[in-house]
């Protein structure tokens, strides 16, 4: 016998599985049956079929299933009271979690910042070094720069002193600028007078070079012509000396001064074998220098060495104008370079320079 709905006196159906929780709610609400419909009641499909014998039995069982599903709905509801209390309880340390993730979040960002604040703190502190070593390297050279400034400062205050004061070199500059004007108004005398363009010959102490020194002499030659000639060679020969010593300048040919017997020395090459040979024979000869004297006076019919003496007399009076930047009137021009030289040596300009 089957039974649908609620039970009757004849049979009663027990479901598989417990009421679902809106009829328990209601049952404990209204403490009643309540009537559901047949698909909403697990195993209606298939409902046990008890027998009239047994229902007192299965009516125990249910009601003892009742009371069991009661105590577990009161300790359903105890555990979630204390379910509830444990997560209210929680709740604080739930919010303190998310405040100590906070935290740490925010410590891993601070850490993360010391860190890049510790890279740079080494590259800055390796720049320091970098600069401190450029710095002590500026610092030695500007040291050894100081030393050498002091030194040279050293050095220009000896200067200064050496040029100042009465033994300085300003004081012997003066010195000597006093003896060069004496040395002017010595050579004055014996420096070449008259034009140089014919109008009034040229002339040391009223004599001329005459022009027979030019010529070749002979036994009935004026006398007295040739001993002015070497007269006058010998003026110019002690005034060549004269400012060569004053220029300070070493003669290409030497003077050996006598007077009316000056002489120009020459060092002329002279060439002797050194053994016995053929002429068609290599063997060198050996080469030596020889000093020879060329007379500036004229004592036989042979004038040639005398005309040599003043072309060589001539060449130092060229040296000299050569060396002061002037330039020579030419090989037959004696009197006219040798006032040139002395107008320039005695210039106040000269003097000054």
């Amino acid at each position: 016998m089957e039974l649908p709905g609620p039970p009757s006196s004849s049979a009663c159906a027990a479901p598989d599985h417990p009421p679902p929780p809106e009829a328990e709610e209601e049952e404990e609400g209204g403490r009643g049956w309540v009537v559901v419909p047949a698909s909403e009641v697990p195993g209606a499909d298939a409902p046990k079929v008890i027998d009239w014998e047994d229902l007192q039995q299965e009516l125990a069982r249910v009601w003892s299933l009742s009371s069991a599903l009661a105590a577990a709905r009161d300790r359903k509801a105890q555990l979630a009271a204390r379910l509830q209390s444990a997560l209210e309880a929680r709740q604080p340390s739930v919010q303190q979690d998310n405040e100590l993730a906070e935290i740490r979040e925010r410590a891993k960002t601070c850490a993360d910042y010391m860190w890049d604040l510790k890279i740079n703190t080494k590259r800055l502190t390796e720049d320091v070094d970098d600069r401190r070593e450029e710095l002590g390297i500026k610092s030695r050279t500007l040291s050894a720069t100081s030393n050498t400034l002091s030194t040279a400062r050293s050095k220009l205050q000896e200067a200064d002193k050496l040029l100042s004061g009465k033994n300085g070199l300003h004081a012997r500059l003066e010195t000597v600028e006093r003896m060069l004007r004496n040395f002017a108004g010595d050579t004055e005398s014996t420096a070449p007078n008259g034009s140089q363009n014919g109008q009034a010959p040229l002339a040391i102490l009223g004599l001329q070079l005459s022009k027979l020194s030019m010529k070749k002499t002979s036994y009935f030659s004026d006398k007295t012509e040739i001993q002015k000639s070497a007269t006058t060679l010998g003026y110019v020969a002690h005034a060549v000396s004269l400012i060569a010593s004053y220029l300070d300048v070493p003669l290409r040919y030497a003077l050996r001064l006598g007077g009316s017997r000056s002489y120009v020395l020459d060092h002329a090459p002279s060439f002797e074998s050194s053994s016995l040979a053929s002429p068609t024979s290599s063997v060198p000869l050996s080469t030596s220098m020889r000093t020879m004297d060329f007379p500036l006076f004229f004592e036989s019919q042979e004038t040639t060495r005398s005309a040599y003496a003043i072309f060589l007399l001539n060449k130092d009076i060229e040296q000299l104008l050569n060396h002061i930047g002037a330039e020579s009137l030419g090989p037959r021009h004696v009197l006219a370079n040798l006032k040139q030289l002395t107008t320039i040596v005695q210039s106040q300009q000269y003097i000054s320079n």
